[in-house]
């Protein structure tokens, strides 16, 4: 997500969530843009996937669009390409929100390459209704991805084309960058401006160990976790993340 300031706010879309109470007494200063990274969603595919190249993805985005300072907010490998943007180009960044994610490998605690191979083994007959290809899919992935909100997670990217399932993720190219996707770059210079990692209390993605790499790329960090939320965070507790995001935002 990226908020570009200032504008006047758009009003949401039919369909998303209601946001919680303390969100709808707050107006919003800016409009709120929602990216597809490469590979992701309705973004090209590409086969190089690194966050040096995300960041800059990201950056021509803001050139074409004429935005000279945004808020920044991403979560695990989009939280990674937030962070990598700021620290190369903080003066396009106001603020930053990491979700449940550090400036730090998370080669050691990921199970990310087994997700992967999952869903390239997944085989999905032709002409099945959505409701049964998705099924069908969910029980697939169950022996590797055991949690229910992972699996409907990346159930969100099976897609319908004329007849037959697939995924919409570049499942190739993430799968042969996954090295560069679980490390992060290396920066020496830190980050100026305010930041929040904003974390679940039940994953292990912003630990303790982790707090003084934070401290030194973003000395103005703020730490927190929402208490019973997986990494998956703005799914697991969804007005908690609304509400931990809104208070740290600037005044309208």
């Amino acid at each position: 997500m990226l908020r570009r300031l200032p504008r006047a706010p758009a009003p949401a879309p039919p369909g998303r969530p209601r946001a919680p109470p303390a969100a709808r007494r707050r107006p919003l200063r800016g409009d709120v843009l929602t990216l597809d990274a490469r590979n992701h969603g309705g973004s090209p595919h590409s086969p190089l996937m690194t966050y040096e190249a995300m960041s800059l993805d990201v950056q021509h985005l803001l050139t074409h669009l004429g935005i000279t300072k945004c808020i920044l907010l991403g979560h695990s490998m989009g939280g990674k390409t937030a962070m990598t943007l700021a620290l190369q180009r903080p003066d396009l960044v106001e603020r930053l929100i990491s979700v449940d994610i550090s400036p730090v490998s998370t080669a050691p605690v990921s199970e990310f390459s087994a997700y992967i191979s999952a869903m390239k083994s997944v085989k999905i007959p032709d002409g099945l209704s959505r409701s049964a290809a998705r099924q069908l899919a969910d029980n697939q992935l169950r022996p590797v991805v055991q949690l229910p909100q992972l699996r409907q997670f990346l159930l969100t990217n099976l897609v319908e084309v004329e007849g037959r399932y697939g995924w919409r993720v570049n499942l190739e190219a993430i799968s042969h960058h996954l090295a560069d996707i679980m490390n992060f770059p290396v920066f020496h210079k830190p980050y100026p401006g305010p930041a929040l990692f904003l974390g679940g209390s039940n994953s292990p993605y912003i630990s303790s160990k982790h707090y003084a790499e934070i401290q030194r790329l973003f000395p103005k960090a703020e730490i927190q976790h929402i208490e019973g939320a997986g990494h998956i965070v703005h799914q697991d507790k969804f007005e908690e993340f609304i509400t931990a995001v809104l208070n740290f935002l600037p005044p309208p």
